[in-house]
This record gives structure tokens, C-alpha cells and sequence, in this order.
């Protein structure tokens, strides 16, 4: 029998991420950087929400995410929904999708939330220079 191997993503801003489950120790990697000594202590702990939620869920499984685009922040939470959603997609229990939806619901549905467009006569999408008379 084959080895069992899922693909998910995640999205979040700018920031796409991939992750891909296979059966393994139970390592999470980052752009080939283990999760314990990845980014900020701020992005691990944002990252590592889904494997806290529920313990002991990545044991036997390795996963190993790529992500690109955006800033930190948007990265960390790209990623965590790509490791989300392989956790649901694993195990195939309706359980934890819902323990991760009454948590976060950022954690299972990517935020399709854009930046706004700069528009002339500003500094940004709604802020406009000011306006004198004489």
C-alpha cells in the first residue's frame, strides 16, 4: 500500500502557504526550518495553536510547509490554516474541525481580506491631503 500523503493551503493577505502531511516522527517545518527556532516567538505561538487545541494530534505525521509572499504576520496565519486544514483532512474527524472553528474560524476558512487601493490625492486608500483657501 502507498504511503498516505495530503496537500493543503492556506492563505492569508499576500502570504500563500503549502503544507503537505506524510507519515513520519511528528516534525513541523517551515520553509525547511524546524517550527521550534522558526520566526518570532509571537508567529510560533500563532502557528502552533492548532497543534495546542488538541494534543498530541501530529504523532506519526511529518509536515512540511512552504510559504511565500507577505509580511510575518501574514505568513504565520497562512501557514496555520495550511496546517489546520491537513490536521482535519488527516484524521477525517468532524470533531476537531469543530474544536478549530469554535476556536478560530480563521483556522479551517482562509480571510480573503485585501489591502484597499491607494487613491489619488491622498496618502492612502481613505486619508486626503488638506484642503486650503488661502
Amino acid at each position: 500500500m502507498a504511503t498516505k500523503v495530503i496537500n493543503t493551503s492556506g492563505k492569508r493577505k499576500t502570504a500563500i502557504a503549502r503544507a503537505t502531511l506524510k507519515e513520519g516522527k511528528g516534525r513541523v517545518r517551515v520553509n525547511s526550518v524546524p517550527l521550534e527556532i522558526y520566526g518570532t516567538e509571537l508567529s510560533r505561538m500563532k502557528i502552533s495553536e492548532a497543534l495546542l487545541l488538541i494534543p498530541g494530534v501530529i504523532d506519526g505525521i511529518d509536515v512540511s510547509i512552504e510559504v511565500s509572499g507577505g509580511g510575518y504576520m501574514g505568513q504565520a496565519e497562512a501557514v496555520r490554516t495550511a496546517l489546520a486544514r491537513g490536521i482535519v483532512e488527516w484524521h477525517n474527524d468532524p470533531r476537531i474541525k469543530d474544536t478549530f472553528l469554535a476556536y478560530d474560524r480563521s483556522l479551517v476558512v482562509n480571510d480573503s481580506r485585501q489591502k484597499e487601493a491607494k487613491k489619488p490625492h491622498g496618502r492612502g486608500a481613505r486619508k486626503k491631503f488638506q484642503k486650503s483657501y488661502r
